[in-house]
Parts: structure tokens; sequence; C-alpha cells
């Protein structure tokens, strides 16, 4: 999808998601949205799209780095709760508690007893958050293996993205079918009517966003909100001008 297109498609998707984080504001509602996929899908650039317009004070995002020693003796799903939305607020999780039943089971970082205490585990987690009044949205972004290898070399040849490349990713390269089988495992155990999972198709990463996005407001059961028009006061005098005084100065202009 060429950028002029995905751009003026995008933009009235970013005035329904302000509408729909000042309705969260306004109700008290809480939302939580989970992006899961295989690695390049996709999910940081689909997170960077729905928040780049709202107040940061009222939607965070959560990309949690692997669990610490202390994490690791706590309940599985302890350092999770620290994260979830108050009252008005949106969560977009970068990868969630689901880690467990994707890349711990696949790498062998978890244990086959504990993985399959996640799966009993993670529907009625789920249902406590969804019976306590959250709106939970997971979905899982989808690519095909020749596009995720176009993505990797396209990083690897790129000095501003060859961070995204870690260790672990690619010894995943080499496991996309076992991947798939956990993924199916995962929908299988945890696929519920009160916190299904949604699939988007991600080859093309542009229109998989807008088809993610307005998914997702169809999701929620939002109104639009009149809101006062605001209108900035007069100023009492001229406009004035940033001046120095003491030793600090500005950075002087390079060109």
């Amino acid at each position: 999808m060429k950028k002029k297109d995905y751009e003026r498609e995008l933009e009235p998707l970013q005035l329904e998601l302000n509408n729909l984080a000042h309705w969260l504001r306004h109700t008290g509602r809480r939302m939580l949205v989970l992006f899961e996929g295989r690695d390049t899908a996709g999910k940081g650039g689909s997170i960077s799209a729905i928040a780049a317009t709202l107040n940061p004070r009222q939607v965070r995002i959560v990309a949690l780095a692997k669990p610490t020693e202390l994490e690791r003796t706590q309940w599985y799903f302890q350092r999770y709760v620290a994260h979830l939305p108050a009252a008005g607020e949106m969560v977009l999780f970068d990868r969630s508690w689901y880690n467990r039943a994707g890349v711990e089971r696949v790498m062998g970082y978890c244990s086959a007893a504990e993985y399959r205490r996640f799966l009993r585990q993670a529907p009625l987690f789920e249902k406590l958050l969804t019976q306590d009044g959250i709106l939970l949205c997971k979905y899982w972004l989808a690519v095909d293996q020749r596009v995720q290898e176009e993505r990797f070399a396209e990083r690897a040849g790129n000095p501003l993205k060859r961070w995204k490349i870690s260790p672990i990713d690619l010894e995943a390269r080499q496991r996309y079918a076992e991947y798939g089988r956990a993924r199916d495992a995962m929908f299988e155990a945890t696929h519920r009517r009160h916190a299904p999972w949604h699939v988007v198709e991600f080859n093309d990463q542009r229109r998989g966003r807008l088809e993610l996005i307005a998914h997702l407001l169809e999701q929620v059961p939002y109104r639009r909100l009149k809101e006062a028009p605001l209108e900035l006061p007069a100023l009492d005098g001229k406009p004035g001008r940033e001046r120095y005084r003491g030793p600090v100065r500005p950075i002087r202009a390079r060109h």
C-alpha cells in the first residue's frame, strides 16, 4: 500500500481513536489491547499508529523485558497485573502474558507443567478481567515466512533497525513451523467468548494497521461525545520573545 494512500486512510481512524479515548475518559471505562505475532509482524508499528495522536498520560504502551530472578518466583501473571489500566486508560501490550504460550514454549524457557498450567489459567485470568469491566482485545498479527525473511534482511542491513534483531530472533527463524503449532495450541486453549482472538493479515503492514485499527474501533461500544469548541483568549500585550540572562545560551544553529 502506498504511503500517501495509507496516511489518507489513517487520519480518520486516528480521529475516531481520539473519540474513543475521550469516551473512555468520560465514562471511566478501562481498555486493554494485546498485540501478539511473529517477529517482524508489525506489532510496534501498529501500537505507534494507535498511540501517535493520543494523550500519553491516558494511553500507555507496555513492553516488558524478560522477567527478573525475583519475578520468576512470583505467580506468572503477577508482573502484568501492575500494568493493567485504571479508569479512563487504554493500555497497549507489545507482547503479553502469551509469551509463555509462544517463545517460552518453543524455546524451552518454561517447563511443560508451567506451560500446561498457563493454558488452564489464562482463560480464567482473562475472565476475571472482563468481569471486572475491562474491555479486552487480543490480536495476532500474521505474516508469511517469505515476508518475514525479507523484513529480517532489511533490518540486518539497516544500522537504525539492527537493534530489533536479538539472538533469540535469529534462533526463532529456524522454528517457523514450530511457532505455528504453538500458536494453534494457544488459540485452541484460550479463544473464549469473553476474550476471543482476532487474526489480522500483516504481509502488508500498512494495510494491516488500518484493518486492525478499524476492527478495534468496532469492538468498543463508544459514542462520540460533544466537546465545546476550544477558543484561545487574546494575549495581554504583544507576543514576547525568548530572551536569556546569565551563562546559559541556546545551541547555535548548524544550517
